[in-house]
Formats: C-alpha cells, structure tokens, sequence
C-alpha cells in the first residue's frame, strides 16, 4: 500500500523502528549506538567509551568502567524514519537490562568481535531474544583489528547460535587494511574516509574482487530465496532475482527468525554503521510487523488483545524504573491508544490508579517533553508511584494486564550495614528503592540477627549497588564477605507416608499422604504430579498436598537453602470424614517432604561458564589456576595476533576477586567474562566447610 492510501496514524507507525544493541562487553556496542546518534544527527560530536564521554554511558559508574551497566533509551531520525534505540549492558551481572529491554522491543541490532566471534554474553543475550521472538540482523565489528575474520565470525554464528547467518556484505581488506564493503545486493563498493564517518563513497567493485563478490552473491541468494515463494521460484528456475525481490525475501525472512542479515564494519573507525542503518530499515519490523500482544482482562479472566492503534483503548507495559532525585523515571511501552500527560491510569497489579505528571522522550538521560504518547510508542513518565517492572497501565473501563516477565535467581549475597548507626533507616529506604528498580536485586533482613543481606547476579553487581548508595546517596557502608547462594536436592527417588494426625479435643486433624519423590533435572523447584485414584483423597485436599510440598522445597532443609529439581507425585492417600481438612493436607505436604529429604540430600553450587581472553604466552598460566579453582577446561583457541581464548566451567565460589588474580597472572592484558551455567553436586569435603562456615555465621 502506498504512503498515499495509508492515513496518517499508520504512516506514522510504518515509519517507526523500536530496536535495541545487544552484544557481549567489549563488542564495541556502546560504541556502534554512538556513531548511530552521530550519523543520524542527534549528536553534534562523537561519544567515546575509552574516556568515558559516551553519551549513552550516563552513570558515573558506567564511566569510570568503561562499561555499560543500565540500558539507556534515545531516539532519532533516519530519513522519515523515527528510530527508538535502547543501548543494553553486555556484562552479564546486568541481563536483566537485557531481559527487559527486548520484552518490549521490535528488533535488535547484535554486535559481534571480527576477532573473537560468538562469546559466552553473546550465547546468552541471543536466548534472550529467542524467547521474545525478535527479529534481528547482525553487525560484525572490529574488522581494524588483528586477528579479524569476518567468514569465521559468521561461522561462530550458524554453529554457536544456531541462527542462519546470511552475509550481505562482503568485506574489503582486513585488519589494518579493512577500508570498505561490499554490498552484495547493489554489487557496489563502499569505501569510507578515515576522518568523518559521514564520508562514504560508493563506486564499482575492484577487479580483483569481482569474482568473489559474484560467488558470495549467489551464496546469499541461494540462503534467502527459499524464505520467499516468488524468490524461490525464480531461482530454481535460474531466473535473474532483482535487487528489489532479494530485499524482499531478506526482510521476510528475518521477520519469521528464519535469517540473520550480517553487515561488517569498524565502528570506532566509522566504518560500516550506516549499511546496518539502512538494514535497519529494510529488514527489522515496525510495530505494525508484530503479532498484536494478548491480555487477559483482571476482572473477567478473559483474553483480551487490541490492534496497534491510537483508537484502541490504551494499554502499555512498565519495562524499566529509575530513581532520580528530578522525579522517578517510569520507562513504558505503549501498545494501543493514546497516554496524556496529567491523566490517571489503571495499574492491573495493584488495582490502583497511577497518575503521569510528566511524559517525554529520552536521551539517555536528557529529556524532552511531550504532551501526548501514542501507540508503538517507547517513552518515560514521571509521577508513577507504585509502579514496578512487568506491571500494566491501561484504563478502568477496559483493564488488561500482559504477561509479567521472569527474571533468574540471584547467585550471591552479602550482609551491609551502615557505617552510622543513625543512617539505617534511610539506608533501607535507598535499599528499597534499588529493588524495586531491579528485579535481580534482592534484600532480605535475617530474622535472627536482624542483619540485612542484599543478594544480586554477581560481585559487579553488589558492588554497583553499594557504591550508589556511598556516591549517589552519601551513605556509608560495611559490608560482609560474598556468599553464594547454593541450593539442595535429593540424592535420588524416596517413597514416603506422612500422617498428620492430631487429636486436642473437638475436631482433630487427620491427613495421610502416600508420595513418591524423584529428582529430575529440568524442574526449577517442586514439580507436583496428582495420581490419585479412587479417590483415596478427596479431590478439594490434593492441591493443598502440593502446596505443604512446594512451602517446604523453597523453604530449604537445615542448611537453610532452597531445594530444586524436585518431583513429587501423591498416588495414595486417606483422609477423615469430620477430621480432614485443607489445613491438614498442606500439613501432611510439609512433613512429607521434610521425610524424603532427611538423610537424602545433597549441596549444589553455581556452576558459571568462563571465557577468558590472555596472551599466548600466558595460557598455560591461566588454565592452571582455573583447574586449581576446581574448574574444567573445555576448550582452547589460539588466534592470529597471539590470543587465546580459554572456556570451560568453573564453581562460582572459588571466582571471587578472580579479576585481580587474572591481572596479575597476565600482567594486566587479560580480560574474562562468565555467566550462570547450572547447578552441580558440591564435592562432600566442600559440602562440609560450607556447613563449618554457616555455624560461624
């Protein structure tokens, strides 16, 4: 349809791009979003993330580090293009910035090392927008480099991520001879000028790459016609495919996952950024592109789902909340109608109205007010109190509320306390407000000793948080040693008869559950199984049974640790006419389950996937302090520029403070990353010192 027959509400829509850059730290990134901001105009100079004046870096923190740790949201324009771009973390303490922000996008940007390829954040993140079926292409960066291999980096893709990894561009020269591209659709070359990333020059491919770009335009065709009917067609029948056709079937492709578009450059040398704009563009969806999001109605329990339009009742997702001492930052998507400043919302959580003092658009952390936000719309409002991330705003006479997002457990803890005894309660207000900014951040205060413990996804994270609270809020802290948080299982299948029977005068309480308890590995928690026949137990008592079961597996064993991987099928039971009651069978639950675990449990640690980055000359160094650290090798890749990167697996309890280590063995040059990978037996002797220290404590 063309711009002529569209009314303006759904030009205004075609013309949108909700997108965000996802890569592993040090992929260049925050990097890429600046020379993005600076091609499209919306900055006047380049922000650099080596002396910290990335403008999409706003946090102190962030720009002491060199290294993105909240995601940040900007706009700008592409043409008659209005582009949202939310630039996310890459370190994995922070993926839940990650997490979030594609929940609520249309597509993504992923950045790839030319030199190291798919790495263990870049595993991660790809998951993440697996799950939330977005579309994206990919952009490998860092071609300057030594060591850079545009077709390895591609290969890492289709083997590491399973994605379809379809090259439309065709690099010229490498390393410190990477000038330009190939653009295998327009079969044009494309150089860049080394001092303005606005300086592209497009001419003929040169002689002696001619061959090879035909041969890589054909492989690209081949890749992308059989995401298209007509494309398809035409190849098979060895018919001329037009430009116009291969955009046509790329874009398909990638809306339905089934193509991974990859564009190569330098975003630090300015190379390479304003293809993926164009890509950007072509190929990743509008709002009008993704399948209208379903709801269910709070009051009726009905689905409910309405078309992306500004006259459709309003509905909007809480992906992000910020505290800010100009006004608490609320970050919204919105999905139907229309949000007016000043007007009063209906949160489906809470039951309660939210009222938007001010509404705008984000520059990081720059703002620019607006009246009103319209469907497709990513904007922040201020004013919003109750608010937390996966709630939905919509309107009392038409409520909804979208699924809530799930975020994964917390692997560390550490007690803090402040430094004056007169600061606590303000400290557990600042506390407070950091939970309910990150779901991944956890407070809890020990019952017995009234001590506060924080627990979060990693070292960076806690000590993120702690200096906030030291620099941003200028409250002194002391906090305790890093403890990670280990969990139980059972050691293997036990059959049990728990019999809650009590007489204390008038009713008693009379409840026998018959369970069979397994372990298997795939169950977050308890896995209840009903196989109940005959009605041996009355239907109304079995969920009770199950959740007495539950309450206990989370509630942990004597260690004090949650059990998982727990199945527990009740196939038999009794109860009593007058005597049984809901009450009694969630009893019968507990005891069973504290029957099957005693003497049949076992300790289980983080197990965290590592990749470390060393000299050549230092691999020998590094692999022996990792298999001094109980941790296993898998795998050891030495590439041109005398690199090696070493991953494997490694207990999270012996990596504290590991940075120093690795500095020091390396001499500073070394540079690691890890992620959660699964829960393992801890060895006896270990289970026993964790069981030593927790006395201590």
């Amino acid at each position: 349809m063309s711009d002529k027959k569209e009314s303006p509400e759904v030009t205004r829509i075609r013309h949108t791009r909700n997108f965000g850059v996802i890569a592993h730290i040090d992929a260049g990134k925050t990097t890429f979003s600046e020379r993005v901001l600076y091609i499209t105009g919306k900055s006047h100079k380049i922000g650099e993330v080596h002396d910290g004046g990335a403008t999409m870096d706003y946090m102190q923190e962030e720009r002491d580090r060199g290294i993105t740790i909240t995601s940040a949201a900007t706009s700008c324009d592409w043409g008659k293009y209005k582009m949202s771009l939310i630039d996310t973390p890459g370190h994995v303490d922070f993926t839940v910035e990650v997490e979030r922000s594609l929940r609520v996008l249309d597509g993504a940007v992923g950045v790839f090392c030319a030199v190291a390829g798919v790495q263990p954040q870049s595993e991660t993140v790809w998951r993440q927008g697996n799950r939330y079926k977005v579309p994206r292409i990919a952009f490998v960066n860092k071609m300057d480099r030594t060591g850079a291999d545009f077709y390895k980096a591609v290969e890492s893709m289709k083997t590491r991520l399973n994605a379809n990894a379809v090259p439309v561009v065709m690099p010229i020269g490498k390393e410190k001879n990477f000038v330009g591209l190939v653009d295998l659709i327009e079969m044009k070359a494309c150089i860049w000028a080394d001092n303005d990333a606005r300086e592209m020059t497009v001419s003929d491919i040169p002689d002696d790459l001619k061959d090879e770009a035909q041969k890589q335009r054909e492989i690209m065709i081949e890749a992308v016609a059989e995401c298209h009917d007509d494309v398809l067609e035409k190849f098979i029948e060895g018919e001329e495919v037009t430009n116009d056709e291969i955009k046509m079937a790329i874009r398909k492709g990638t809306l339905d996952l089934k193509v991974t578009p990859v564009f190569c450059g330098s975003a630090f040398k300015d190379k390479g950024v304003q293809n993926v704009l164009d890509a950007i563009i072509d190929y990743l969806p509008s709002p009008l592109d993704v399948p209208p999001i379903e709801g269910v109605n709070p009051e009726t329990a009905e689905n409910v789902t309405y078309e992306l339009s500004s006259d459709q009742p309003f509905a909007s997702l809480v992906f992000k909340t910020i505290s800010d001492p100009n006004g608490d930052l609320t970050f919204i998507r919105i999905y139907s109608g229309e949000m007016k400043q000043g007007e009063k919302y209906f949160n489906g959580r809470t039951r309660r109205y939210e009222r938007v003092g001010r509404l705008m658009r984000m520059h990081a952390m720059q703002r620019e007010p607006i009246d009103v936000a319209k469907a497709g719309d990513i904007v922040a409002v201020v004013g919003v109190k109750e608010a937390i991330t996966g709630d939905t705003l919509s309107t009392r006479d038409n409520p909804v509320v979208y699924e809530a997002m799930s975020f994964p457990d917390t692997v560390i803890s550490m007690s803090i306390e402040p430094q004056s005894a007169g600061d606590r309660d303000k400290l557990s207000a600042i506390i407070g407000k950091l939970v309910r900014e990150d779901p991944t951040f956890k407070a809890v205060t020990d019952e017995q000793t009234g001590q506060m413990v924080i627990s979060g996804m990693g070292e960076l994270h806690l000590e993120v948080k702690c200096n906030t609270i030291k620099n941003d809020h200028k409250i002194g802290v002391i906090v305790g040693r890093p403890k990670v948080a280990y969990k139980m299982t059972l050691k293997g299948p036990k059959t049990v008869e728990a019999r809650h029977i009590k007489q204390s005068g008038g009713s008693g309480q009379f409840a026998v559950a018959r369970v069979n308890f397994s372990v298997q590995e795939d169950v977050e928690y308890c896995e209840f199984v009903d196989s109940i026949k005959g009605g041996s137990v009355p239907r109304e008592y079995i969920p009770a049974v199950g959740n007495g079961i539950t309450s206990a597996v989370k509630g942990g064993g004597r260690m004090g640790f949650p059990f998982c991987k727990v199945v527990a099928e009740l196939y038999d039971g009794q109860s009593h006419d007058v005597d049984s009651s809901v009450m009694a069978f969630e009893a019968a639950g507990v005891l069973a389950f504290r029957m099957a675990s005693e003497g049949n449990s076992q300790l289980l640690e983080p197990i965290m996937k590592i990749e470390v980055e060393a000299p050549e000359e230092k691999t020998g160094d590094v692999i022996g302090d990792l298999s001094s650290r109980r941790g296993l090798v898998e795998e050891m890749i030495t590439k041109p520029g005398g690199i090696s990167y070493v991953t494997g697996k490694v207990p999270l309890s012996e990596m504290f403070q590991y940075s120093t280590m690795l500095r020091s063995l390396t001499q500073g040059r070394g540079t690691y990353s890890m992620e959660p990978s699964t829960y393992e037996a801890v060895p006896p002797n270990i289970a026993e010192k964790v069981l030593e220290d927790l006395s201590k404590d």
